[in-house]
């Protein structure tokens, strides 16, 4: 995209958004989050003013982040860095700026904080307790289980269409994970009779070739990740489970601590979620505490 000598900081926006769509492959949602945090930046520093990055100095990167990290978790604060140097790389890339910026935003390094999940026992209590008698509960039962058994993410599931599903083969096709890259998933039996189910018994009529669609306010328009997650929350109340989290999330984590727990290995788990790096699926082992006792060698001195 070409891009002109003066710009309005929408027009930026919109060719930084091109950029991870079509250079980076990034997701949807994951562009949003990026957009929120690039115009943050670029309104502190042009506010109204056009768009000029040679004007941009390492002052100005170090205090973005610095006033980052006095009003977000550390977490986001992570992804206030991620998103700034993708942005001054996007504006070297462009011919917008010509040094290497990016170098200067500061690295903000945290312990990773274990996954919010539900035991084994919790976790197979709420996929056992999934209904199946109103067009609703058919709907919420195959969205939870394509969260439960395949690891699908909320935005996925959503976006999920007909033509994703190849019953012959017996594979679903997520077009675009949050890294960007599409995957292919395993159709197992539990989830595709409940997507069977509820595209035979629940589904509204619709032209649209999203598989879920919302029953009440607007039958037939598709859903959006919202949906799975006040799914996801129905279900648990119905269950009488007091859970760490509440969002689709939780089902992912659930699934990757209980695959781990029952011997599949971290590079299975890793293509199954579509993680790019081992080092995203690792944080699942530090949940594994039986499996940490049986490798622990006795310690010295201990009773016996």
């Amino acid at each position: 995209m070409t891009i002109e000598d003066t710009l309005s900081i929408d027009a930026v926006l919109t060719a930084f958004d091109e950029y991870l769509r079509r250079v980076r492959g990034v997701s949807p949602e994951a562009r949003r989050n990026y957009a929120r945090y690039a115009q943050s930046f670029l309104s502190a520093r042009f506010d109204k003013r056009p768009v000029d990055f040679s004007r941009v100095s390492v002052s100005d990167v170090v205090s973005f982040v610095t006033d980052a990290t006095s009003r977000y978790r550390p977490p986001t604060v992570q992804l206030v860095t991620s998103v700034l140097r993708c942005l001054l790389r996007f504006a070297r890339s462009e011919g917008l700026l010509a040094g290497r910026l990016d170098e200067a935003v500061p690295a903000v390094r945290r312990l990773p904080s274990l996954p919010r999940r539900l035991d084994s026992v919790e976790f197979a209590d709420l996929v056992a307790s999934l209904g199946s008698s109103s067009p609703r509960e058919l709907r919420d039962r195959a969205m939870i289980l394509l969260g439960a058994r395949l690891g699908m993410r909320a935005g996925e599931i959503a976006r999920l269409c007909l033509d994703d599903i190849d019953w012959r083969s017996g594979t679903i096709t997520v077009q675009t994970r949050k890294t960007g890259r599409g995957a292919q998933l395993p159709l197992v039996f539990e989830v595709g009779e409940a997507i069977a189910a509820y595209l035979e018994h629940g589904r509204p009529r619709s032209e649209v070739r999203q598989v879920f669609v919302i029953h009440r306010q607007h039958p037939g328009a598709p859903i959006d990740r919202r949906t799975v997650g006040d799914a996801v929350r129905r279900a648990l109340r119905n269950a009488g489970i007091d859970a760490p989290a509440h969002g689709a999330n939780l089902l992912r984590h659930s699934l990757a601590t209980d695959l781990l727990r029952h011997g599949t290995s971290l590079k299975e788990i890793a293509d199954l979620f579509g993680h790019r790096s081992l080092g995203s699926t690792q944080i699942y082992a530090k949940v594994d505490v039986t499996a940490l006792r049986e490798a622990a060698l006795p310690w010295p001195g201990a009773l016996r």
